[in-house]
């Protein structure tokens, strides 16, 4: 995604989230992985993006024209960090969850909805109607709550898509959602002007 981000004109970067962690590469078993991605406290993953934009910048990129990006739980860190960052212009979220298991509370305080007043930055939801785990109610939850808020948003929820319908590596692989999908983060981003 990051090739694909940076072909298209973008100073893109793909943070490793968890390398505190270890190489979560070399884990195969989901069941090991979730624990250790949901771990991730928001104090910690604001601080590691702030960091990524401060790193990018010394890089020579342009951070006036800051954009998020990201897939399921990468979903999730564009909505929280477009109501952390005053800098950001614009995010996509594919897939991100909207609403946080009550048990995280103590990782993260609140959830995508919870922060729709807070949003700093436009950001486009990209859903699945056939995701088990966001179901369409939460997205459409989601966007009554900006609405209300009056925040910059769009959204598309994708007809027979699952959850993970853009990874190209899967059995959730929906060749139309995806090729789509990513037609419009990238008009998004030109339109937030943080494509050129």
């Amino acid at each position: 995604m990051a090739r694909r981000l940076a072909k298209a004109g973008a100073f893109a970067i793909a943070p490793d989230y968890y390398f505190r962690k270890g190489d979560l590469t070399k884990i195969t078993d989901m069941k090991e992985v979730m624990p250790i991605v949901n771990g991730k406290p928001d104090a910690e993953l604001f601080a590691d993006l702030d960091a990524t934009v401060a790193w990018a910048k010394s890089q020579g990129g342009n951070t006036g024209r800051l954009g998020i990006i990201g897939f399921c739980r990468g979903g999730r860190n564009v909505w929280e960090y477009a109501a952390h960052s005053k800098n950001l212009k614009a995010g996509v979220a594919f897939y991100g969850t909207l609403v946080d298991p009550p048990a995280q509370k103590d990782k993260w305080p609140k959830s995508p909805t919870e922060l729709a007043p807070e949003m700093k930055a436009p950001v486009l939801g990209l859903y699945g109607a056939e995701d088990t785990g966001i179901p369409v109610a939460q997205v459409e939850a989601m966007k009554e709550a900006l609405a209300k808020a009056k925040k910059k948003t769009e959204f598309k929820i994708y007809p027979d898509a699952p959850h993970g319908f853009h990874a190209d590596y899967r059995p959730s692989y929906r060749k139309e959602a995806a090729e789509d999908g990513w037609k419009m983060a990238i008009d998004w981003l030109n339109k937030n002007k943080v494509l050129s």
